[in-house]
């Protein structure tokens, strides 16, 4: 059923810390290439991690709002920490499909684990516990080993995507896990997916669960569900906004998306 009689031409938004949800605007843009999408990344105030419970609230309802501005059909929360700690509230208090990446990563998971599940993020992520909750809820049997990896955000945004050096970082965070003998790992932060190759190498045979891909194929499933999903014959058009001078945006997101984008506009939320 359709929601404030949302329209399927409406486009759909994404909000973020900063630029690590482009990994999720990728991955919908891979399976829904015709839908229009507006990214916010909240840059001014990024990293949320190391925020309150409290003040992430705040900034989450703060980007639906702004999101809301921009007439969008839905949100998906490419946020782990805001997905983590305030995802039911937010559905709580909008009337618009809202989704997000831990319990849409959790669910895949679910899928093809033999019983042992590693989950790596943040520090925020990891505490929180959300992964952990999130399977359990589904499945009390399945043994969940965590573990942050705050040194994999830094080794994105500064490009050393392989290497000696990340793979030696690489091999001190997994090492355990591997050690465990775990047989899938969720990448539990938005920025992991452009370390899956290297990750990949070093947990030969485990099986890799990107959140951004499971968050983008429950949109897609949402979207059919309410009759919102947009059928025109053309390629979706891409907004973006940001909280802060966009210089440094705009060179991550070549890197993250492959391609340049249009500069995006700077607002005050």
């Amino acid at each position: 059923m359709k929601k404030n009689n949302l329209s399927s031409k409406q486009p759909i938004g994404i909000f973020d810390s900063g630029v690590g949800g482009l990994t999720v605007l990728r991955a919908i843009e891979k399976i829904m290439p015709n839908e229009d999408i507006v990214y916010f990344g909240d840059t001014a105030r990024v990293p949320y991690g190391n925020k309150t419970a409290s003040t992430i609230k705040k900034f989450s309802i703060e980007n639906v709002l702004f999101l809301l501005e921009q007439n969008v059909k839905m949100v998906v929360v490419a946020c782990n920490t805001s997905s983590a700690l305030v995802l039911n509230h937010l559905k709580g208090i909008f009337n618009i499909p809202i989704l997000g990446v831990v319990e849409a990563g959790a669910r895949e998971a679910l899928k093809v684990t033999a019983g042992k599940i590693g989950v790596i993020g943040t520090e925020s992520t990891i505490r929180s516990k959300s992964y952990q909750k999130a399977i359990s809820l589904e499945n009390k049997k399945i043994k969940v080993i965590a573990k942050s990896c705050p040194l994999f955000v830094p080794l994105v945004e500064e490009g050393f995507l392989d290497g000696e050096i990340t793979r030696l970082i690489v091999r001190m965070y997994l090492q355990n896990l591997k050690k465990n003998r775990i047989d899938t790992i969720i990448l539990g932060c938005t920025h992991y997916p452009l370390l899956k190759k290297v990750i990949a190498d070093f947990l030969s045979g485990v099986k890799l669960i990107d959140s951004a891909e499971a968050a983008a194929k429950e949109s897609k499933n949402a979207l059919k569900r309410s009759g919102l999903e947009n059928k025109a014959r053309r390629a979706g058009n891409k907004k973006f906004f940001v909280s802060d001078e966009a210089k440094k945006f705009l060179k991550l997101a070549k890197l993250f998306l492959k391609r340049p984008i249009s500069k995006p506009r700077m607002i005050d939320v």
